[in-house]
């Protein structure tokens, strides 16, 4: 563990009393049900030693931790995925696949585009993003001054079209330049490398003791990688999945919410990179209450997080409430700021996120919106929900070369 992190608040022992609850929700009784006391964490040292990072990358890639009950734990990162994009590139350069100087190419709504350029920058290679219409002109600024190539789809009718478009896209670029490289954030594992890096931080400093995640699935890799990684030391891992309504990664493709611009947490066509037998349950959740849980988090713990961390704060209360003893790790993959006019300027909105419950569902022809949830139990995809029944996007690089670096899964109970 870096200095960096033994030095955080969450070092301190987890069965400290809670901070009285704050804000517009206080006055209604919105305190959680005390629990049983979990061991402590790492203790910190006597006194605070600040790292010198080499690169903003370092800095930028460990998330802060943050209690928000006695057995919730806030993962908060600024951008998730510069774990997935570090790995993956480091991983590339080590076995020769790619070279200093070359151009990575990939497509991405947002926060994978920043980690990505960011690696690029750090190792000397180019970056060219095809970006979704959802990437704002604070983060188009933020990827052309670090060097990045930006091509940016128009407005479209809805994100499927928009995904589908990028690929398109990212398609006739290679054909023009097969020297690029296809990072295919969607279908290579190489992008899981990274994420043992993560395990190892959740070992050292979370007690040991069962553990259930909680984060929006997206390409897979994050939750997948992370589960996966801490399943393989022996650990008591339950993986809880989350995904927007018109996703078809869990099968609720037929469902459209007219509102959601959660870009990033569910897909309109297959990916690799999720591994379904990795998850034990998926909650479905619409715009309004992803929306409540973010405007929640920032009233009750002043945490300015995105919508997916917003989802995920709210299906962590509820299986908190269902299983109180267990220790529960929220993935919050990166900050508010690009839902700030769509979100968080219209908290008076919010619904409170207290009085919200999912639909408990069977199969799959129960699915409702706005909420639902089904025990996964880590069986395979879907129908229709693995790349080899996609038309999208091969599963060969630019090369013709086979981009998968894992050739298997091992899940440990």
């Amino acid at each position: 563990m870096s200095p960096h992190h033994e030095n955080h608040d969450h070092t301190r022992d987890l069965t400290t009393a809670r901070p009285p609850e704050r804000g517009p929700r206080a006055a209604s009784g919105g305190a959680r049900t005390a629990t049983a006391a979990l061991p402590p964490v790492s203790t910190a040292t006597a006194a605070p030693i600040a790292s010198v990072h080499e690169h903003i990358t370092d800095a930028l890639k460990t998330p802060d931790l943050v209690r928000l009950g006695g057995n919730v734990v806030l993962a908060r990162f600024e951008t998730m995925k510069v774990y997935a994009a570090l790995g993956a590139v480091r991983t590339l350069l080590r076995c020769g696949r790619i070279v200093p100087g070359q151009t990575l190419i990939d497509s991405s709504s947002g926060i994978y585009a920043l980690a990505l350029a960011m690696a690029c920058h750090r190792y000397g290679l180019r970056c060219h993003i095809v970006a979704s219409t959802t990437v704002d002109s604070v983060m188009r600024a933020q990827l052309e001054v670090l060097g990045a190539t930006v091509d940016q789809m128009p407005p479209s009718q809805n994100l499927k079209l928009d995904q589908e478009r990028r690929v398109r896209r990212v398609r006739e670029l290679l054909a023009d330049r097969p020297d690029f490289h296809w990072m295919r954030q969607y279908h290579d594992s190489v992008h899981y490398a990274g994420y043992r890096e993560f395990a190892d931080l959740v070992t050292g400093t979370l007690p040991d003791v069962p553990l259930t995640v909680v984060g929006a699935v997206g390409t897979g890799a994050s939750t997948g990688g992370l589960a996966q990684a801490l399943r393989e030391t022996g650990r008591a891992v339950r993986l809880v999945g989350i995904q927007p309504f018109g996703s078809v990664t869990f099968g609720s493709e037929r469902f459209s919410d007219p509102e959601a611009i959660i870009a990033g947490i569910g897909s309109s066509i297959p990916f690799d990179n999720v591994r379904h037998e990795l998850y034990d349950t998926v909650h479905w959740v619409d715009f309004r209450h992803a929306m409540a849980g973010a405007v929640g988090l920032l009233q009750e713990h002043a945490v300015f997080a995105g919508l997916s961390t917003g989802a995920a704060h709210l299906v962590s209360s509820w299986e908190t409430d269902r299983d109180p003893e267990r220790l529960h790790l929220v993935l919050g993959a990166d900050t508010g700021h690009r839902y700030a006019e769509r979100v968080f300027a219209r908290h008076t909105e919010a619904q409170d996120m207290r009085a919200l419950r999912p639909r408990p569902i069977r199969a799959l022809d129960q699915l409702r919106p706005p909420w639902s949830v089904m025990e996964w139990a880590r069986r395979p995809d879907p129908a229709g929900a693995r790349p080899g029944r996609r038309s999208d996007e091969d599963s060969t690089d630019a090369a013709g070369e086979v981009s998968s670096v894992e050739a298997s899964v091992e899940v440990s109970p």
